[in-house]
């Protein structure tokens, strides 16, 4: 049986505002972000503050909802499920973390990591220029993006992004993305 107690005295001392693993959809994602809106206003964190930690975590939810890969259904057991993903939003002390796990393909691990470690190495003007080429070069992606989710989040959390890539089979692997917003 599962320790619901030990559950959430760590979900506790992480600070944890909002946790969820599941099937990802578009109602979910609204509700959610009505979730956060308020717990920003009942933490009475300033407007610049809440502008930040909201528009991130829009961009966060949309890569979620747009780029992620179909769970092997050997894990979820069940077709209906394969679109899930977990998304936590916690703050310790004056820094908030989004963190978003999705399964991805193996075969797509490489394009992002390129993208992420690109806009890692770019210092703030670096971002800025990089935007506005992507912007400008009007290419989409497979699934209908122009690449501009990573750039903007990295450019308005003013932080690196921290990722990570656990494998899962030979076809699928867990990617987690942990963004840190600072007051």
């Amino acid at each position: 049986m599962v320790d619901i107690y030990d559950f959430y005295d760590r979900m506790e001392r992480n600070q944890i505002l909002l946790s969820f693993k599941g099937e990802v959809t578009s109602e979910l994602l609204t509700s959610i972000l009505q979730i956060i809106e308020s717990k920003l206003d009942n933490m009475a964190e300033a407007p610049k503050t809440k502008r930040k930690v909201y528009n991130i975590l829009v961009e966060c939810l949309q890569n979620l909802y747009h780029h992620m890969d179909q769970a092997p259904l050997s894990l979820t057991g069940e077709p209906n499920s394969q679109r899930t993903a977990i998304f936590m939003i916690g703050k310790v002390g004056d820094r908030y973390n989004i963190i978003t796990g999705n399964y991805i393909l193996n075969e797509n691990i490489e394009g992002v990591k390129g993208r992420i470690d690109k806009i890692n190495s770019l210092d703030k003007d670096q971002l800025k220029e990089h935007y506005q080429e992507v912007l400008n070069n009007g290419q989409m992606s497979d699934k209908g993006g122009g690449g501009l989710g990573f750039i903007d989040i990295a450019r308005k959390s003013g932080e690196k992004l921290d990722y990570d890539f656990v494998s899962v089979d030979e076809e699928h692997s867990f990617f987690t993305l942990n963004i840190k917003v600072a007051n």
